[in-house]
């Protein structure tokens, strides 16, 4: 049923001149999903109150909770469409009242981790971009029809948003940005091993996908109730500087079941590493940062090691959120292991220095669809210099692809052999003393090898493309003979 929903929705939202990207699909679905969301819980909190005998104050006023506008209900308990909003009426509703009312929560909350903050936060970030009130109508019944009170719904829920995520990052531009591939960051997740009362930070947190992933491992197991308000409550810290990205994250944060995510809209590049104190720091870091040279200089200024070079400012930023001990699992695009310019020699230095760069995994081409970068994946801890790195080469055996994207399965035997940093025809330790001490490189070459490929000269490749074209020639000349 959710499936199908899902599908009927972003039928409606093609038929919308302003919406044409899977981007765009997914932004507007999150809001109404979050308006959803919001009445569901608003209903819980209020029948928890009232089995305590206690009186309920609903966050939203009456003109505006979801029974009231989107979906007032008759005795049948189905939409009356006799009262519901719909055409002009319902979408000037949305646009001149709805969406000013909710932005304007920002300045009533009493704190950005509250449930109102980030209603104010949300709808101060997005627009409706569904002009049509016939279209609007129509996707809100779809909604409607949605149900999240259950674990096993907002299970179900959360996988198909995560899908939507998947897509959204599939479809290029600027939504591959958002999504890190899910088995890459479980096996992250797995090897850093996180464990409740710790803090988790990602300061580049996209979908949340890595904060969702966490969540989900912490919550295996029997939890006592002090466990899961630490989950709720005192785990997970996000920070996302574009507003779809933010309200993404707040959404499958939600979807997974934390009621009322961490997340701050901000450039954390924008934040001066001197200022940072004790008090900010974290137990964990887990980030795949944007890679590409945009930062200004005067964001540039906020860092020791100054580079254009988003990713190796990020890097920085990781390693001093880190508390003394405390252990971190960064994405980075390979170069950064070899390239010779100031700012990736000092950087690796400062990392080799100042943390236990202990593994390292050499993701293929492909893991990223759409992104022509190879990737590592850093494992480190603050506190000690680096004594040995193991290295880990995945090869799934396959090209890799919208077809053919990355599994668990591909990852089991990183996950498994990490534990011992175990030697393996894939795996390999190096010791830090025989790393050049003037240019730190990490180059990933394997020294267990298996075959060395061979590169054929430009002469035979254009002799091969010469070959094939006499073939195809002499084919369509058969073809026209048949014609």
């Amino acid at each position: 049923m959710f499936e199908q929903a899902f599908k009927n929705i972003d039928d409606v939202l093609r038929q919308e001149a302003g919406c044409t990207t899977e981007l765009d699909y997914t932004e507007q679905t999150s809001w109404l999903l979050f308006l959803k969301y919001l009445d569901g819980l608003e209903q819980d909190k209020a029948t928890e109150a009232e089995l305590q005998r206690k009186k309920y104050t609903h966050i939203l006023d009456n003109p505006y909770r979801w029974n009231t506008w989107a979906a007032p209900k008759a005795k049948d308990g189905k939409i009356d469409h006799n009262i519901a909003l719909v055409g002009d009426d319902l979408r000037d509703f949305v646009n001149q009242k709805l969406f000013p009312y909710l932005h304007g929560f920002t300045a009533k909350a009493t704190g950005p981790n509250t449930i109102e903050y980030k209603i104010g936060q949300i709808f101060g970030e997005i627009k409706n971009k569904i002009t049509s009130g016939y279209n609007l109508r129509e996707i809100i019944d779809h909604i409607d029809a949605l149900r999240f009170r259950s674990q096993t719904e907002k299970h179900e829920l959360s996988h198909l948003y995560e899908a939507k995520i998947k897509n959204m990052g599939n479809a290029g531009r600027n939504g591959g940005e958002y999504y890190t591939p899910r088995p890459l960051i479980r096996a992250i997740v797995q090897v850093v091993k996180p464990k409740i009362g710790e803090t988790i930070y990602d300061g580049a947190v996209g979908s949340a996908g890595f904060l969702c992933e966490s969540f989900d491992f912490l919550s295996k197991g029997n939890l006592t109730t002090k466990d899961l308000t630490t989950l709720q409550t005192r785990t997970f810290v996000g920070k996302e500087k574009k507003s779809l990205a933010y309200v993404i994250a707040i959404m499958n944060m939600i979807l997974h079941g934390i009621e009322a995510p961490n997340i701050i809209h901000t450039n954390t590049l924008t934040e001066n590493l001197a200022d940072i104190q004790e008090k900010d720091r974290f137990d964990i870091v887990l980030a795949n940062p944007p890679f590409g040279s945009g930062e200004r200089r005067e964001v540039q200024q906020n860092f020791p090691i100054r580079t254009s070079e988003t990713a190796f400012l990020f890097l920085q930023h990781f390693i001093k959120m880190l508390k003394a001990g405390g252990r971190g699992g960064v994405v980075i695009k390979n170069t950064f292991l070899s390239n010779s310019d100031n700012a990736s020699v000092s950087l690796r230095k400062l990392l080799l220095e100042s943390c236990n760069l202990h593994s390292v995994l050499d993701c293929p081409g492909g893991t990223f669809q759409g992104a022509g970068v190879k990737t590592v994946v850093l494992f480190f801890e603050k506190g000690a210099p680096t004594r040995k790195i193991w290295f880990y080469q995945l090869d799934p055996g396959r090209n890799l692809g919208k077809t053919n994207p990355l599994n668990d399965n591909d990852l089991k035997e990183f996950v498994t052999l990490q534990k011992t940093f175990a030697d393996s025809p894939k795996s390999w330790s190096v010791d830090a003393k025989t790393i050049d001490p003037t240019t730190f490189d990490l180059s990933v070459k394997n020294p267990n090898g298996g075959d060395e490929v061979t590169h054929r000269s430009p002469e035979e490749i254009i002799d091969q493309i010469a070959s094939l074209d006499a073939e195809s020639a002499k084919v369509l000349q058969t073809i026209r003979g048949l014609l």
